[in-house]
């Protein structure tokens, strides 16, 4: 995190966050940077809008 912004997620955590769920480490390495893309760009939105309104 940079401040006042999300610049992405651990993704050492996330798939071992996924590992712990039981889900298959190939496909969360697959999919985990597709969403943390779209969480990244919402988290930032969500706040740009709290600070001007």
């Amino acid at each position: 995190m940079a401040p006042g912004a999300v610049i992405g997620w651990d993704m050492g955590a996330a798939l071992a966050l996924a590992q712990a769920l039981g889900i298959n480490p190939l496909i969360a390495a697959e999919l985990l940077p597709e969403v943390e893309a779209v969480m990244v760009r919402k988290l930032n939105e969500q706040m740009e809008g709290r600070r001007n309104g």
